[in-house]
């Protein structure tokens, strides 16, 4: 039986004679469409053999068509993010604004004038796209635009303390996501650590005695940003530092990690440094992210004295650490909207902050009525946001999240990030959680009809 079965496949050619498999070719190319018809047809042999029918040939095409489409999907891809947590370095840290997204798209068309002066004729620097604007916001001397905070550090140790010592605090010495240790990005540089203070107390005269104006090259601070002291603590100020500094004319590098220009007390949050705050205490080197508290896309800023960014400017691993045009557009567009008093307004991370709890209440409610009939029992819940992407730990955010109360909210969470478009959300007091603050307003409709498709066809749709 199975030979008359196996008789009964048709042919690859037979195959791509049909409309459907011509349509694949056209969307997909030839190769990838034959590989597709002879990886199905095999399948196909292997079923019948195992004493199944042979497949009709409409049938084959559809398998190919899922095939093809399962394989061919981008693995990056935009997802709703419904936890809660504003600056989710998992789901790619802050959502761009418009603007910033505009300006990307724009310059990504055709040919730009990157490294070329219009005026001159001649080649320019891509850096006089950022530099400019970073300097008027935050008062720096110079500055410079590197693929991420990491490299900005890597960078500044590298080009500035090479085989020369750095002082800094023990309580400093930290880990961010991914495993990134300040430690080892200063072995990596070539910079020589010298630990001072305690992991709880570290006074200037920690940094006064350890000091030795031949040959260490940096003070060191580093922004706790993931953690927080407390108790039996103390750690000089960036005004004490700066003054050790310049008695014994050793510059002072702080290095953010986030990094913002606007105030966190303005939306009832704990006070998060800002690098303003760093240039005018006199620090001669200050680095941050673009991607975060910034409300950017992923950069490094370095911002500073200019003998010093000059010095990082014209190092071999500059070029290796540098931004693409997308990158400087879109940064530039962010910090536009900061020098126009626009930030808080056109940056997701701070409306998302900003976002009222009578808003955040009216979403949630507006979601539940909308999923009422779909067949699980829904409340809304006083619940916290978080900030997220290593900035301000410990501190939150009152919101309003729709509850759903499902026998197993794990499976609900997974067949959610499954859905299209795909949904994030958390899972608090063995309820599944949707917080409307992380959701763009303009996603409401597709979260709740990916959310009511993915209830009903896991649990059915209610009587």
């Amino acid at each position: 039986m199975s030979q008359s079965e196996l008789r009964k496949l048709p042919s690859v050619d037979k195959l791509l004679q049909t409309e459907a498999a011509a349509g694949l070719v056209e969307r997909h190319g030839r190769e990838l469409t034959l590989e597709a018809l002879r990886a199905a047809l095999a399948d196909a042999r292997q079923a019948i053999l195992a004493g199944n029918s042979a497949p009709e040939a409409e049938s084959l095409i559809a398998e190919v068509t899922d095939r093809l489409g399962a394989e061919l999907r981008p693995s990056l891809y935009p997802v709703i993010n419904a936890t809660g947590v504003i600056i989710h370095t998992n789901l790619g840290r802050a959502p761009l604004s418009e603007r910033a997204r505009q300006a990307m798209a724009h310059v990504s068309v055709g040919y730009s004038n990157l490294e070329y002066d219009m005026d001159a004729g001649v080649r320019g620097s891509r850096y006089v796209h950022a530099t400019d604007l970073m300097c008027r916001l935050t008062g720096a001397d110079d500055a410079l635009v590197v693929n991420n905070n990491a490299s900005a550090v890597l960078l500044t140790l590298t080009a500035l303390a090479s085989q020369r010592e750095v002082l800094i605090s023990r309580s400093q010495l930290v880990e961010i996501g991914g495993g990134f240790r300040i430690p080892d990005v200063m072995r990596q540089s070539g910079a020589q650590l010298v630990e001072v203070g305690t992991t709880n107390r570290t006074y200037v005269r920690d940094y006064a005695d350890a000091l030795h104006p031949m040959n260490t090259a940096l003070i060191l601070r580093v922004h706790h940003s993931n953690f927080q002291l407390t108790g039996f603590v103390h750690e000089p100020t960036l005004a004490d530092l700066v003054s050790l500094g310049e008695e014994y004319a050793v510059p002072v590098m702080d290095d953010l990690g986030s990094g913002t220009l606007l105030e966190t007390e303005t939306y009832g949050l704990a006070h998060e440094p800002t690098i303003q705050e760093s240039i005018a205490a006199g620090v001669s080197v200050v680095t941050a992210s673009g991607d975060k508290l910034l409300g950017g896309p992923q950069a490094g800023l370095i911002m500073g004295k200019e003998d010093l960014i000059g010095k990082l400017r014209r190092h071999p691993l500059a070029r290796a650490v540098r931004v693409d045009k997308t990158t400087l557009a879109g940064l530039q567009a962010t910090l536009l909207a900061y020098l126009e008093g626009k930030a808080p307004e056109e940056i997701p991370v701070w409306r998302m902050m900003a976002m009222p709890l009578e808003t955040l209440t009216r979403r949630a409610r507006k979601w539940q009525r909308a999923l009422s009939g779909a067949g699980v029992p829904l409340s809304v819940v006083v619940a916290e946001s978080t900030v997220g992407g290593g900035s301000l730990p410990g501190q939150t955010l009152p919101t309003r999240a729709l509850a759903l109360e499902v026998s197993s909210p794990d499976t609900l969470a997974t067949r959610l990030r499954a859905a299209d478009p795909p949904i994030v959300a958390r899972i608090e007091d063995d309820r599944l959680l949707l917080d409307p603050r992380t959701v763009l307003p303009e996603q409401d409709a597709m979260l709740v009809e990916a959310v009511r498709t993915t209830i009903e066809s896991e649990y059915g749709r209610a009587g």
